[in-house]
């Protein structure tokens, strides 16, 4: 509840931090966009709405939004790597596990959208709450060369912070925004999530195709 309740008031709780610790804020962002990308087992952080949360503030004055941008681009590109180089020690092993911390389903869904995709799925997770933790842990255990991984994480860590940074800074100060604040932040993790919803309704659809041919 707490942590549902810190993603639909991020706005407050990220100004009640800036108060009560000041320039601490680059530090806890820096650390939660950390996390969720390179800490397999820490994949329901707020990543979307925080970092649009975070812009927002920036446009009321109490962040500064370059070096904001440039500290979380560092986080998401170290956590993606850090979360590669687990799965690449790990290997194809971990297939075989269904535990708490590392759900064998979610592991299988990625596996398979890099199927889809290939190495561009670096770049598109980081858009997809769960997917964008699960990527790069899929990359290492695939043993997707590196310097290829990397040249996607930049880039889609460059995308993410850069967008969603960027439209929280370039909408926060305007007042539909300050006033709809939770509903926005609803909208964004909904669409986040879109993809995700599309792909099992599809998954689901094609199993009842199957079923009925049979």
């Amino acid at each position: 509840m707490e942590l549902i309740d810190f993603i639909l008031h991020v706005d407050r709780h990220l100004t009640g931090f800036v108060a009560a610790y000041g320039l601490w804020i680059y530090a806890l962002l820096f650390i939660i966009v950390f996390v969720e990308t390179g800490v397999v087992v820490m994949p329901l952080l707020p990543g979307d709405s925080l970092l649009f949360a975070a812009g927002a503030l920036a446009a009321a004055g109490q962040m500064n939004v370059w070096l904001l941008m440039g500290l979380l681009f560092v986080a998401a590109v170290l956590g993606d790597n850090l979360n590669y180089y687990i799965g690449n020690r790990i290997g194809p092993r971990v297939y075989d596990w269904n535990s708490r911390w590392i759900r064998r389903e979610h592991l299988l869904k990625t596996q398979e959208f890099f199927l889809r995709h290939g190495g561009k799925t670096v770049i598109i997770a980081r858009f997809m709450p769960i997917v964008r933790t699960f990527a790069p842990f899929v990359a290492g255990v695939g043993a997707m060369p590196w310097d290829r991984f990397l040249m996607f994480n930049v880039i889609g860590a460059a995308l993410w912070v850069g967008s969603c940074v960027g439209l929280g800074y370039a909408l926060g100060n305007l007042p539909f925004f300050k006033e709809n604040f939770t509903a926005i932040i609803l909208a964004i993790i909904f669409i986040s999530i879109l993809p995700g919803i599309i792909a099992w309704l599809r998954h689901k659809l094609a199993e009842r195709r199957a079923a009925s041919g049979n």
